[in-house]
This record gives structure tokens, C-alpha cells and sequence, in this order.
């Protein structure tokens, strides 16, 4: 029974990650698949050579991607995305929403943004327990009147999903600074501190 039980965990430790890692990907596949429904149903690769071919949508996704930045880098583009950024922005209930959208993903994804900074050690939810959170800047406009002396802005990301999380505010002096960087942090978070990055010595924040 040992034995039996010894090579069944054996086999799990194999087949769980590959069967996660494919379920994840014909998941993003087929999720992207469905750009072919901006295609006349004539035009559809189904229709021209008779067989569907899984992934062709990430190629019309990855291709509509480039032609847009490519469009809006250039300074006619630029200025249609700016109008078209200011059109939005004039109607009610989308601006609210479109503006805080927009500037999250100027954050993540521009190339001059940094969403996640550090990874620092915090006491969350109460005094002595502890949990990695992320730097993501200082706070700013009338929050900052309110707060006296340094504080950084934190998120707190939960496990094993961090896109789901707390934003808070704390002074610099109860943030321990670790030195592992934002990604061995968020595989740390995601793993629920199975996998442990290279150990380093925390130092707190100046």
C-alpha cells in the first residue's frame, strides 16, 4: 500500500502541472478563437479550406494588435486615438468607467509604466501575521493631505489568485523591503509558499 500510494502521488506530481498548463492554454486558444466572429462568416477558415485550425484566431488577434499600435503610433493615428479617447470621455456613465480602465492599463502595460515596483513584507490583516504585498507608488491628490509623514502605496494580492486583492496604505517604516524580485514574489503568492525563491535577507525601506 505504500508502494501504491508512494507512485500515485509519483504520477499526480506529473500530470497535474501538464494538465493545468494544457487546460490553461485551450482555454486562452479558444478564447482568442472567437476574434474569427469579426469576420464575415465567408471568410472564416472553416468555410475556405473546410477544417477548422485551432489557434488561427491568435493569429488574427496578434495581427489586429500590431496594426493598431502601428497605427496609433504614428502621428495621424495618434491624434484619431486621442479623439477617440476624448469622445469617450464625454459621455456619462462610459467615462467613469473607460478613465479608470484606461489608466490601469497605461500603468500595466506602457512601456514606461512599473505596476508592481517592490515586494515587501507587511503585517496584514492584523499585527503578527504577515503577507507579501506590492508596491505600486505613493499616495497622491487629497488622500496625501490627510496622511502625515511617508507612506507607500500597497497592494495586497490573495492566494492563489492574485488578481483579487486589497488596496492599502502604510507608512514605510512598517514595510519590510524584500530583495526578490516582483516575479519570484508572485510565484511565491500563487504557489501558497510551496515554491520558495532564493532566500535573501530583508532589509527595511529608506
Amino acid at each position: 500500500m505504500d508502494s501504491f500510494r508512494k507512485w500515485l502521488l509519483a504520477g499526480l506530481l506529473v500530470i497535474v502541472p501538464i494538465a493545468i498548463t494544457v487546460w490553461v492554454l485551450e482555454w486562452v486558444i479558444s478564447t482568442l478563437d472567437k476574434t474569427l466572429l469579426i469576420l464575415p462568416a465567408s471568410w472564416h477558415p472553416d468555410q475556405l479550406i473546410g477544417f477548422h485550425i485551432p489557434g488561427f484566431g491568435v493569429l488574427l488577434a496578434l495581427a489586429i494588435l500590431l496594426v493598431l499600435g502601428a497605427t496609433a503610433s504614428n502621428f495621424f493615428g495618434n491624434k484619431l486615438v486621442n479623439w477617440w479617447h476624448a469622445l469617450l470621455n464625454r459621455i456619462p456613465i462610459v467615462r467613469s468607467i473607460y478613465s479608470g480602465v484606461k489608466q490601469v492599463s497605461d500603468t500595466l502595460f506602457s512601456e514606461s509604466g512599473n505596476a508592481f515596483r517592490k515586494a515587501v513584507l507587511i503585517q496584514w490583516p492584523r499585527e503578527n501575521v504577515w503577507t507579501i504585498a506590492f508596491v505600486t507608488g505613493n499616495p497622491g491628490g487629497d488622500v496625501a493631505n490627510h496622511l502625515h509623514g511617508d507612506y507607500l502605496s500597497l497592494y495586497v494580492p490573495t492566494t492563489p489568485n492574485p488578481t483579487g486583492g486589497y488596496f492599502v496604505m502604510l507608512k514605510t517604516s512598517d514595510c519590510i523591503e524584500l530583495k526578490m524580485s516582483v516575479d519570484e514574489a508572485l510565484k511565491y503568492i500563487v504557489s501558497m509558499g510551496v515554491v520558495v525563491p532564493y532566500a535573501h535577507v530583508p532589509s527595511l525601506i529608506k
